[in-house]
C-alpha cells in the first residue's frame, strides 16, 4: 500500500454497523466510530443519543484510493443502509441515526452528489441522504470503537451489525480484504 490516504465520512444508523460492514473492504486501513453534523462541542453518546446536539452517529473511513475508490466506499455504503429512511435505520430512531454523506472536499462534494441523483432515480421512495461538507468529526469513545469486533455475540450486533457484514461480504466479494 501506498503513504497516500484518503478519508471519507459517512452516517447511516448506528456505526457499529456502518463501521464493521466497512472494515471488511480491501484498501481500508482504519474505520473510526464518531459524531459530526452537529452544534455542540465535544459530545459524548449519551448526549449524541438524546437528539438535543444534532450530530449524527457516523464513521470516518482512512482508506488507500489506489487500492478502493471514493465511488467504491459509496456503493457499499449505500447498499449497507437505506438511505430513503428519514432519521432512521431499522430499530434506531432519531436525527442522529439520519443518512448523510460528510464530504472533505469538492470533489467528493460532486461524486457524492451525482450518487445520490442517481439513486434517487432507483428507489421509489425519496432519498433522504444529507450532503454536506465536514467540519468536524469527534471520535466516539473507545467503548465504541470496534464494537462489532469486540462483541459479536451481543444481540444488537447480532441481529443488526452481522447481516450488514454478511451482506458486504456476499454482494462486494472482490472487494474484500484477504
Amino acid at each position: 500500500m501506498t503513504d497516500h490516504r484518503e478519508t471519507a465520512t459517512f452516517g447511516g444508523g448506528c456505526f457499529w454497523c456502518i463501521e464493521a460492514a466497512l472494515e471488511e473492504l480491501s484498501g481500508v486501513e482504519s474505520v473510526t466510530s464518531g459524531y459530526a453534523g452537529g452544534h455542540t462541542a465535544d459530545p459524548t453518546y449519551r448526549e449524541v443519543c438524546t437528539g438535543e446536539t444534532g450530530h449524527a452517529e457516523v464513521v470516518q473511513v482512512e482508506y488507500d484510493p489506489d487500492v478502493i475508490a471514493y465511488d467504491d466506499l459509496l456503493e457499499v455504503f449505500f447498499t449497507i443502509h437505506d438511505p430513503t429512511q428519514l432519521n432512521r435505520q431499522g430499530p434506531d430512531v432519531g436525527s442522529q441515526y439520519r443518512s448523510i454523506v460528510l464530504t472533505h472536499d469538492e470533489d467528493q462534494r460532486e461524486r457524492a452528489a451525482a450518487y445520490i441523483e442517481a439513486l434517487d432515480e432507483e428507489y421509489e421512495d425519496e432519498v433522504v441522504t444529507e450532503l454536506e461538507p465536514l467540519e468536524t468529526f469527534h471520535r466516539a469513545e473507545e467503548k465504541h470503537q470496534d464494537y462489532f469486533a469486540k462483541n459479536p455475540d451481543d444481540a444488537y450486533c447480532t441481529f443488526h451489525a452481522q447481516p450488514k457484514v454478511e451482506k458486504v461480504r456476499e454482494t462486494f466479494e472482490a472487494k474484500l480484504a484477504k
